[in-house]
């Protein structure tokens, strides 16, 4: 069996995550194989060589991105000339869309297959970015199934490999064994999640903690839980604690656990939702944006909800409060009947698991390897 040389770049730990569970299933599949690109410690786990540290390309947000915006397309520029130079059988870029596509569409021109693994949000914003993806992209995989209903219209070769989360993920996750495990009493335990970078915590981390306050005349043996996604925030969030007398735990990373232990969440958009769905805790999903931010995106997106249960769904499973609605009082009054209802959020997620349930890393490689005409 020759060996096969597959490149590939992730641009976050998400990614990393993504990445690593697929280099495993490739040399499962494929053992003489050899890996070169960017990527984070667990895919260098792995065996991937990087050529620079994955965190110079974790930028978030699109004033951050300006600052940094010479020194990502110099390291671009680089990777593309290094990676033709190199000639790898398949270039995967896994999601970070911004950095990733254009390196495809140059690979692709000078006859290098190209993957790309995890959608961007095309079918939601900045629609014409298809044409792009159809021009550089042999295959694109994606995580959900509206994603590769969107791309199967457009024209751009696609397969559905299901979500690794949802396979980590049990079914049912023993609720009484979390919290034994993390020493919280019983009672209704409501996990706050109010994101994972600063400006979010920023912008929610005050509302979230005036919500539980309101919850707690609403239901005086409430407790709350409250992940934190680095030191950082950790200290961000003790901040906002000052002056505040909530029965709340700190966790340091911790959200699965968290997830597991609690009744209901209160959460911030973004990836976290799809893991609270799929331990089937009943949520209300809240976002605030910078003002001028919001407003541009409004006129921008095309999609009827922003959280990725309701997405998944295809209607509104479960309540969004945005910006000026996101208010403590409304937020209380949407969460209180959750922590002790639900069902009907719980029923249609453990629909939505099942359907992404796939063993997605092995339905990646059989993909990629079959488009290079590698398959056993």
């Amino acid at each position: 069996m020759a060996t096969l040389r597959v490149a590939l770049v992730a641009g976050e730990a998400s990614g990393d995550i993504l990445g690593s569970g697929l280099m495993r299933a490739l040399k499962a599949q494929h053992p003489e194989i050899e890996f070169i690109g960017v990527g984070g410690p667990l895919m260098q786990a792995e065996g991937l060589v990087s050529y620079f540290p994955m965190e110079r390309l974790s930028v978030m947000g699109l004033v951050e991105v300006l600052g940094r915006l010479p020194e990502l397309l110099k390291r671009r520029k680089l990777l593309i000339q290094t990676l033709i130079a190199e000639r790898p059988d398949v270039f995967i870029g896994i999601d970070a869309p911004d950095f990733t596509l254009n390196i495809e569409l140059k690979l692709r021109r000078a006859g290098i297959k190209t993957v790309h693994y995890v959608s961007p949000s095309v079918w939601a914003w900045r629609q014409r970015r298809v044409l792009k993806i159809r021009e550089g992209c042999d295959l694109m995989l994606t995580l959900f199934p509206f994603e590769a209903r969107f791309y199967e219209e457009k024209g751009v070769p696609v397969r559905f490999v299901g979500h690794s989360l949802a396979d980590a993920i049990p079914l049912q996750a023993d609720r009484a064994q979390a919290r034994a495990e993390l020493g919280l009493p019983g009672g209704p335990l409501v996990a706050l999640m109010p994101g994972s970078r600063g400006g979010e915590v920023g912008r929610l981390g005050g509302l979230f903690l005036d919500t539980a306050q309101r919850l707690r005349e609403m239901h005086p043996t409430i407790r709350f839980v409250i992940p934190c996604a680095s030191p950082q925030r950790r200290t961000q969030i003790e901040a906002l604690l000052v002056g505040r007398d909530l029965p709340l735990t700190l966790l340091d990373g911790q959200s699965h656990q968290a997830l597991a232990a609690c009744d209901a969440v209160l959460i911030a958009s973004g990836t976290a939702t799809l893991e609270a769905l799929l331990y089937k805790r009943p949520m209300v999903v809240a976002y605030r944006l910078a003002p001028l931010t919001f407003w541009i995106l409004k006129r921008l997106v095309k999609s009827p909800y922003i959280s990725l249960p309701n997405l998944l769904a295809q209607r509104l499973l479960v309540p969004e409060l945005l910006q000026d609605d996101a208010t403590a009082e409304a937020l209380a009054q949407t969460l209180s009947p959750l922590i002790e209802g639900g069902e009907e959020q719980t029923r249609g997620f453990d629909e939505i698991h099942r359907t992404l349930r796939l063993d997605a890393s092995n339905q990646a490689a059989d993909a990629v390897l079959k488009l290079i005409g590698q398959t056993v």
